[in-house]
């Protein structure tokens, strides 16, 4: 007599949930191909009770407290910026759930996390892991994470020549990645609502110089690259959409840029290849270097990225930039290199607005393109750009990108 063995049932509904998500994101993009997906840089540094930021600034602390205590530098500066929803601690499910719910109502579809592993443990995670994933209605957007694996040096605030201090090393041991792809894998990656890119988890990493400097050799990082892509198979995904985030001009006092980034995406394997900030490509000249003008030059750099990167390139739209909130109160100001540095002037929403129209121009000129772009940034309120309400513009921001991407 034949037997048969006992079917699996949760493997079955794992498998189903799986395949019916892949296929129905590429009939979505079949059925839209003119649908731009839009997402928004989210940094997680406005909830108290983490415990870095406890030990080493005190009980109670976020950056809103940066916030509070901002003022002008220089004639024309346009501080402090106050929040009109007030300084919300995003830790708290009912705060993230209404951010979600303007987030989804205004055209964003994603929140990309500002995502912070260490060899000794997370940073920032309370915010994405109690606020937003636990959030009523969390399933109105995606989120994927960018590993930002920067070190981490005490610049919040940063008094004038001091010596920066290295508080958190961006580089991991190879070891230790073993245990951050599993906590991805298992903890973010099989979300419902986490953001694919042809099935596969979209993953981005800021700084390739520390992600290799981890492994030790190109070789070894690819390994683990391929090997987080295994571990995504064996959980039923198709793999992993591994993005890296490309910069040109160092911002922050601990980074310098690649020489060699054209060899490191084409050798390590990227599939994609985005920026963060418009100021990562172009100049700021003036102490109020006018919107337009960045956009341009970063366009610019648009084109050659195209041209020359050999993976597809999603675009970035920057709000503005104002990283003063940073500067120590009693530090003289001047333009000597972050967070004393010019700003973006005349970033109106409707010149922001324009940036988003022409964006997606160009990004439906070509039939073959991509049809994603990334905005900095969903509340970096320290560095004067974010699309949350303010006191002076109220929703005017998010109303511009769903005057372009949902009205339209």
């Amino acid at each position: 007599m034949k037997t048969f063995q006992p079917i699996n049932f949760l493997m079955l509904a794992m498998i189903l949930v799986f395949t019916t998500c892949t296929q129905s994101e590429k009939n979505s993009n079949d059925a839209h191909a003119d649908k731009i997906t839009v997402a928004a840089y989210y940094f997680p540094n406005y909830h108290i009770g983490d415990p870095r930021n406890e030990a080493l600034k005190g009980k109670g602390w976020s950056e809103w407290e940066l916030v509070k205590t901002a003022f002008p530098r220089f004639e024309g500066h346009e501080q402090p910026k106050m929040p009109a929803w007030g300084y919300l601690d995003e830790k708290d499910p009912e705060v993230m759930a209404l951010k979600i719910d303007a987030a989804a109502d205004h055209g964003i579809d994603c929140f990309i996390f500002d995502w912070y592993m260490y060899d000794d443990g997370p940073f920032l995670n309370r915010c994405l892991d109690e606020g937003f994933l636990k959030a009523k209605n969390v399933n109105r957007i995606k989120f994927a994470l960018m590993w930002a694996n920067h070190d981490w040096v005490d610049i919040h605030p940063y008094t004038r020549g001091e010596p920066q201090k290295l508080l958190y090393p961006g580089a991991v041991r190879a070891d230790r990645f073993e245990a951050i792809a599993d906590h991805l894998v298992q903890d973010y990656f099989t979300k419902s609502n986490y953001w694919r890119i042809d099935g596969k988890p979209y993953f981005s990493v800021y700084d390739v110089q520390k992600f290799v400097e981890s492994f030790g050799s190109l070789e070894a990082t690819k390994a683990a690259m391929d090997h987080l892509r295994e571990k995504a198979r064996v959980a039923g995904l198709p793999g992993v959409h591994w993005n890296l985030v490309v910069w040109g001009r160092p911002v922050l006092p601990v980074e310098k840029a690649p020489e060699n980034t054209l060899e490191l995406i084409r050798e390590l394997g990227f599939d994609s290849s985005t920026s963060y900030v418009w100021i990562h490509h172009v100049a700021l000249p003036e102490p109020k270097t006018d919107f337009n003008y960045v956009r341009d030059a970063y366009f610019a750099h648009w084109d050659k990225a195209n041209s020359e990167y050999g993976v597809t390139y999603y675009p970035n739209v920057t709000m503005g930039w104002d990283s003063g909130p940073r500067c120590d109160s009693a530090s003289e100001w001047a333009n000597v290199g972050y967070p004393f540095m010019h700003t973006i002037g005349n970033n109106s929403p409707e010149n922001f607005e324009e940036a988003l129209r022409l964006t997606k121009e160009r990004l439906l000129s070509d039939p073959e393109g991509p049809r994603i772009l990334n905005i900095n940034c969903w509340n970096e309120w320290t560095e004067g750009s974010y699309l949350e309400p303010d006191t002076v513009h109220g929703m005017a921001y998010l109303e511009a990108v769903k005057r372009v991407f949902v009205s339209e």
